[in-house]
């Protein structure tokens, strides 16, 4: 039965100039469970990496769109149409700008907040009712621009707590894949333990 597995998409911009941006949070932790799920990396005809395997005892397939992530909408439909995954078992991990650094929020449905790889999945799937992970990246400091700002590497002390944050966010989308959203919000809304 093709409606028991999930999608999980981490957005980010594709290439080595871009890995380490705030804009790239979504990979990182996408990276991150295809470890936790022992697979490697295949690229599929819908312009993703993907990679099959099980996370909290669920089927999964995990995402990275192959374009930038205002393009993303495309990818995302074409590897959900392909294994045939309705948008409310689609969990889309992403940074935000008006969540604080290290602060997780998850929700379903909602709209974009100006996030331009989400307002591109909306688009494409005709659809807001998926699931968002949303990794808070914090405001840009001063009147620094927001669009310079998230293709910004993390800074030196936003990097030394990175990991802890990107593994709280995979822990969060296992919590989703194995519960309800309530139960994920209720363990990740807290302060930070």
């Amino acid at each position: 039965m093709a409606d028991d597995v999930w999608l999980v998409v981490g957005l980010g911009n594709p290439g080595p100039a871009y890995a380490g941006n705030r804009h790239n949070a979504g990979f990182l932790v996408l990276d991150l469970l295809a470890e936790r799920v022992g697979g490697k990396y295949k690229a599929h005809k819908g312009r993703a990496d993907v990679v099959e395997g099980r996370l909290a005892g669920q089927r999964v397939v995990l995402a990275k769109p192959k374009c930038y992530m205002n393009e993303s909408g495309g990818p995302v439909a074409s590897v959900s149409g392909f294994f045939k995954v309705p948008a409310e078992r689609l969990v889309v991990v992403h940074d935000e700008l008006d969540v604080d650094y290290g602060v997780l929020r998850l929700k379903r449905g909602g709209g974009d907040g100006g996030h331009n790889g989400l307002k591109s999945i909306t688009r494409s799937l005709g659809s807001k009712e998926y699931l968002r992970v949303r990794f808070g990246i914090g405001r840009p400091p001063g009147r620094q621009d927001p669009a310079d700002y998230v293709l910004k590497d993390f800074g030196s002390v936003e990097k030394k707590e990175l990991p802890f944050h990107v593994d709280r966010a995979a822990d969060a989308v296992e919590a989703l894949l194995a519960g309800t959203l309530e139960a994920a919000q209720n363990t990740f809304h807290g302060s930070l333990p």
